[in-house]
């Protein structure tokens, strides 16, 4: 009688953006265990990214509430959990939370980041722990650094991946009739990663008179209705998305774009996942280490950036994006996408 094929569940406690940069280490673990079953946990609000991606087994969604967790609310899927029996276990995130349900899942082989810091005992959570080699590197090759606790290889490519939901074609498709269209996003969770509105009208500008199809978006929240509101007084004739809460829609609606543009932000890794071109826009963050990767990528950073880290909002007298020029974002974008 054939063993059952091993069954090995990933944990990934972080947010938007960095779960698309788990992607490349997800992928070398497939490759490495090829008949695997490989689950993923993930927070439920994240758990759209990886549903439709064919190498993944199951995808396992549990709720979560910033800085405090229910056992009333994620008790039965623990108990849904540890029935799987899983063979190992390998959480990227390696937080309290993650260190704690690695534990009560009970994988025969859990692996972890060895890390300071936590509730004390996190570390005893782990069979096994991996030092970060180097913390400087781009954050899908930190991610997949961990993969080197159970000697697999790093990923052959760092280029991120997602798939949109095919049920939600027509819906986007109603959304943005015009494929080629660029999608430009103009908020973040941060102001100092955010470009001038006056640099995105400019951009428009450029664009629209050279025959390219323009379309803002933004994310939910006053002040970001507040910054489109700023922006549609300098381009009132702007072609402007209806704020989309749904993220199944909304990653179908990015994969119909054209190329995308945006500050360091969760929908840019989005739409690198998808296969759209995008040109990002860097200033306080370093694009080496978090702008997307790959051939239909472009990263542009300001010539200097002296924000302290640790800061919502750009200190400098003027803000660190204005350096990067709409001239620039338009010459970048007609590179990348040429012949339009």
């Amino acid at each position: 009688m054939n063993a059952r094929p091993e069954k090995i569940l990933a944990l990934q406690f972080k947010y938007f953006g960095d779960a698309v940069l788990l992607t490349p280490a997800l992928r070398a673990l497939r490759a490495h265990y090829p008949l695997a079953e490989i689950h993923l946990l993930a927070p439920e609000e994240i758990a759209p990214l990886f549903q439709h991606l064919p190498w993944l087994s199951r995808v396992w969604s549990m709720p979560r509430r910033r800085g405090r967790a229910s056992l009333g609310e994620t008790w039965p899927l623990l108990r849904a959990l540890r029935r799987e029996h899983f063979d190992r276990s390998i959480d990227f995130a390696s937080n309290d939370r993650g260190a704690i349900l690695s534990l009560l899942i009970g994988a025969k082989k859990r692996l972890g980041w060895e890390q300071s810091g936590g509730f004390f005992g996190r570390r005893l959570c782990y069979h096994q722990r991996v030092a970060p080699q180097d913390e400087n590197v781009h954050e899908s090759a930190r991610l997949a650094q961990l993969l080197a606790g159970w000697q697999i290889p790093p990923p052959a490519s760092l280029a991120p991946e997602i798939r949109p939901d095919p049920a939600q074609a027509d819906a986007a498709r109603n959304l943005l009739p015009h494929e080629r269209s660029v999608i430009c996003h103009i908020a973040s969770s941060q102001p100092r990663k955010e470009w001038p509105p006056a640099h995105w009208a400019e951009l428009h500008r450029l664009a629209t008179a050279a025959g390219w199809p323009v379309v803002f978006t933004t994310a939910p929240g006053e002040s970001e209705a507040a910054r489109m509101a700023e922006l549609t007084k300098l381009v009132p004739t702007a072609n402007i998305l209806p704020v989309i809460s749904q993220l199944p829609l909304f990653l179908a609606t990015l994969a119909r774009a054209g190329a995308f543009i945006s500050g360091d932000t969760g929908p840019l890794h989005f739409a690198a996942g998808l296969g759209v071109p995008t040109v990002s826009l860097f200033g306080p963050t370093a694009p080496a280490r978090w702008a997307p990767i790959g051939p239909q990528q472009r990263a542009l950073a300001a010539d200097a950036c002296h924000c302290p880290a640790n800061t919502p909002v750009c200190s400098a007298e003027r803000h660190c994006l204005a350096e990067i020029s709409p001239a620039r974002v338009f010459d970048t974008l007609k590179e990348l996408v040429p012949g339009k």
